[in-house]
C-alpha cells in the first residue's frame, strides 16, 4: 500500500503518478510508504532532484523528492527513476543515518565526493535501467526499439 501526492507547475501529473505507482508496485508492492513529489524551481542549486526522509530515519517510510520542472519527458522519467531509487535504498536499509553521518552499506559517504558516493552511483545505473524497463512494461518497447520509439511513439504515448 503506497500513497502518493504530487504538487507544483510544468510536469505531467498523470505520468509522475504512473511512474512512481508502476516503481513502488513493482518492488515494495507489501511496504506503507508515502511519497511526496514536489515540482519547483531548482535551477538556482543546479540539480535535477532531491530524495529526503520526512520523519524518523529508522525503518523511513515517508518521503520527500523535489523535482526541477519543464524537464524533457525522457529526462523526466530518468530522474525520477534516479530519487525513487534513492527512496528504495532508504526502504532496504542501505542508506541510513550511523551516528549522526549518512551512509551507504554501513560505510560513510560524507568524506567522499559526491559523484564518487555509491548509493549516487547505483542511482545513476538505476535509473536507464528502470527506464528501460517501465517503457518496456508500460508500452512494450524492447530496448533495441528505443531511439525509434523516442522519435515517433514517445510523443503520443508518455
Amino acid at each position: 500500500m503506497f500513497s502518493i501526492y504530487h504538487s507544483g507547475y510544468g510536469y505531467s501529473k498523470v505520468l509522475c503518478e504512473d511512474i512512481t505507482s508502476w516503481f513502488l508496485s513493482q518492488f515494495f508492492p507489501r511496504h506503507h510508504v508515502s511519497v511526496d513529489i514536489v515540482h519547483r524551481g531548482l535551477k538556482k542549486d543546479q540539480v535535477l532532484g532531491y530524495c529526503d526522509v520526512v520523519g524518523p530515519s529508522y525503518r523511513p517510510r515517508h518521503f520527500l523528492i523535489e523535482l526541477q520542472t519543464d524537464m524533457s519527458r525522457e529526462l523526466y522519467i530518468k530522474t525520477l527513476f534516479h530519487e525513487l531509487t534513492h527512496v528504495a535504498q532508504w526502504i532496504r536499509g542501505d542508506l541510513r543515518f550511523r551516528h549522526g553521518k549518512m551512509s551507504y552499506c554501513q560505510q560513510s559517504v560524507e568524506d567522499i565526493v559526491y559523484e564518487d558516493r555509491g548509493h549516487e552511483i547505483e542511482a545513476r545505473e538505476e535509473e536507464e535501467r528502470l527506464y528501460l524497463m517501465y517503457l518496456n512494461d508500460r508500452f512494450g518497447v524492447p530496448a533495441g526499439e528505443l531511439d525509434q520509439f523516442n522519435g515517433t511513439r514517445a510523443r503520443h504515448l508518455l
